[in-house]
């Protein structure tokens, strides 16, 4: 079975085994315990790094596969936040109890959405699903709700189960998410190579044709949504747990812009790209504010705009489409130095 796997196949393993020996290389490097200091700090680093992936990864399931434009993805996220906030704080119900529902709740709405905005496309369904988003955002900071979503101070002090604590139990939480990451992206890639996914990428590429060869594209367009909404809201519920709060900014269109850059950086249509975007956006973020400090943002404008001009199919699309070009470059390089080599030693 090992010997199957393709290149890019082992490079995810190696990956994989890498995270999850990074918080003991950490420790080592550093000499400090595994659950505090600097290994405690990047192990909370990474966890946002793995929420926001999957987060990425569910607007590249509209976007990247389907060719859906959302300025409202935003929505998805910030509702599974509360709703697992609201449940686990005012209602009193545990941890997968309110998952469930977190997961109910997003098929519901994703299908509401859907139904209502799917009418038309393009920049006038952006706007849509903007509207829909900003009256999420308005209700969360609306007073007469004060009692359960905090209004504009937010859902605050989440009671979590104290076995994945994000404060004491920080190994453990960052475990899970990695493999909230892990299997969220192996069930996204099932879709796309799914029979159904490839419907998607038909309308992606021309719904018309799609539609003439007899599909009805809009339940395609709608699972699409779905799925994407459910990975989305559980995102925000993650977030919400790691965070132990949901505030308004979680629905606002910043989110959304978060989602489309990380989607873009990383590349459309790939779910690892965005990923990778995902983690881009969260280091190189947390760098330039280091060094630079209140200057960093506009540094990672001029490196977005590097990464769009030299880049323009994102971090993987753009290796995809010239990787093999750029290795077979190198390797007759490396041979063509060889030879010489070769050649001087003969001599």
């Amino acid at each position: 079975m090992l010997e199957r796997l393709k290149a890019p196949q082992w490079a995810g393993l190696a990956l994989i085994g890498g995270l999850i020996a990074f918080p003991y290389l950490i420790a080592l490097l550093t000499g400090q315990p595994i659950d505090s200091g600097v290994p405690k700090f990047w192990q909370g680093m990474l966890i946002q790094v793995f929420i926001l992936a999957v987060f990425a990864m569910s607007y590249d399931i509209l976007m990247g596969y389907t060719g859906i434009l959302s300025f409202g993805h935003a929505l998805f996220f910030g509702t599974g936040a509360y709703t697992i906030g609201i449940l686990l704080k005012h209602a009193g119900w545990d941890l997968g109890s309110a998952f469930v529902a977190v997961i109910v709740i997003a098929v519901l709405q994703s299908l509401i959405v859907g139904l209502l905005s799917l009418r038309v496309s393009g920049v006038y369904f952006a706007m849509v699903t903007l509207a829909f988003a900003q009256m999420f955002f308005l209700l969360a900071e609306a007073t007469d709700f004060r009692q359960w979503t905090g209004a504009e101070d937010g859902l605050q002090s989440i009671p979590v189960p104290a076995w994945i604590s994000p404060t004491n139990e920080r190994l453990r939480f960052y475990y899970l998410a990695l493999g909230f990451a892990i299997v969220m992206y192996l069930l996204a890639r099932q879709v796309v190579n799914s029979p159904t996914g490839r419907v998607m990428m038909a309308i992606r590429d021309n719904e018309i044709r799609a539609r003439v060869l007899g599909y009805h594209t809009l339940t395609y367009k709608l699972i699409a949504i779905t799925i994407s909404g459910v990975m989305a809201a559980l995102a925000g519920a993650f977030n919400a747990l790691w965070n132990l709060n949901a505030n308004p900014a979680v629905l606002s269109v910043g989110t959304t812009i978060n989602a489309l850059l990380m989607t873009i950086i990383g590349g459309v249509g790939s779910l690892i790209g965005p990923m990778l975007g995902a983690a881009v956006i969260q280091l190189l973020g947390y760098w330039l504010n280091f060094f630079f400090g209140p200057a960093w943002p506009l540094l990672f404008g001029i490196v977005y705009i590097l990464i769009v001009l030299f880049l323009p199919y994102g971090i993987v699309g753009t290796w995809r489409l010239r990787g093999t070009s750029w290795v077979a470059m190198w390797r007759n390089r490396w041979q063509e130095l060889a030879r010489r080599r070769g050649d001087g030693v003969a001599q």
